[in-house]
């Protein structure tokens, strides 16, 4: 016995599964519109390639649309960041020098599909532009100076190493037709270091010029304090001849005034004899008077 089935009736099936394709059409185009908008990031530049092929024209940050499966958004950071580097290198003295710098650069956001199309990513751009710069500037600026150079003239040397840097890194991207795709903010050296026989030598000539300076403040101290001894001397000794000339000049007046009343007033001069009698009586022989007192006024000027 043989069954037949009878044809389903669309009329029949539930409502909602007559909007199942369009749900699915929907979700497919959420899909497709998911991957066709791309957003490149703050602080970051897109480099765009359909079918493999780079655009020329950079995408700054904000929403972008990408076809799916043919278009692809590279985006590369242009911010400022720092790169490291050490080299060991002989200056000038032939000395061995282990310098340690760290530079500060960014890319420019319009040369973002070049680079990408030429280097690659940023990291790829640091290890094959910026790190071989370093290493390379840093040999040639330390084979300039003499290892004791490098510690005196510190800022001549971090000029020397940014001039060699920019040319460096100018010279690598010029081969690459990527000139002014870079730009050096700030450039550091963080650290020398030295053999310890080179650090011995140093610490030791530090320490003779500091025992020479200090013997040399010492005999300039004793030379000043001896010319203030003399000085001070001087002063006495001038103080003492004013004192004396002063006192001389006093007593000249004195004499001269006294001189002048005794010459005006007899009854002084008088009194100026009786003040240096003695009180004793002259005495005379072959008579018993008193004589009188006779006072010679010539003589008593002499006398004084």
């Amino acid at each position: 016995m043989s069954t037949t089935r009878k044809p389903i009736d669309v009329s029949e099936a539930p409502a909602f599964l007559k909007f199942v394709p369009l749900v699915i059409i929907v979700l497919v185009l959420i899909m497709v519109l998911k991957n066709a908008l791309i957003i490149v990031e703050p602080g970051h530049a897109g480099a765009k390639a359909t079918l493999g092929k780079v655009n020329p024209k950079a995408l700054p940050e904000g929403f972008h649309f990408a076809i799916p499966g043919i278009d692809k958004i590279t985006q590369i950071d242009i911010r400022q960041q720092k790169e490291t580097a050490q080299s060991t290198a002989a200056s000038r003295d032939l000395q061995t020098v282990s310098t340690r710098i760290d530079v500060q650069y960014s890319l420019r956001g319009e040369m973002v599909p070049k680079i990408y199309q030429k280097i690659g990513t940023r990291e790829v751009f640091a290890t094959t532009i910026i790190d071989p710069a370093l290493q390379e500037c840093l040999k040639a600026v330390t084979a300039g100076f003499t290892a004791e150079e490098l510690v005196t003239q510190r800022s001549k040397v971090k000029d020397a190493v940014e001039l060699k840097l920019k040319e460096f890194i100018a010279k690598s991207l010029s081969m690459k037709e990527l000139g002014s795709s870079v730009d050096i903010h700030n450039i550091a050296i963080t650290d020398f270091k030295f053999s310890r026989e080179f650090d011995a030598a140093i610490e030791a000539k530090v320490t003779a010029e500091q025992q020479a300076l200090q013997a040399k403040q010492e005999k300039e101290k004793i030379i000043i304090q001896a010319q203030a001894q003399k000085e001070r001397a001087k002063l006495e000794a001038e103080a003492k001849a004013v004192s004396i000339r002063e006192e001389s000049i006093a007593r000249a007046e004195a004499i001269k005034r006294e001189a002048e009343a005794l010459r005006n007033n007899p009854e002084l001069i008088k009194l100026r004899s009786i003040e240096r009698w003695d009180g004793v009586l002259p005495k005379f022989s072959g008579g018993g008077a008193i004589p009188l007192l006779n006072f010679d006024m010539q003589e008593l000027e002499k006398a004084n």
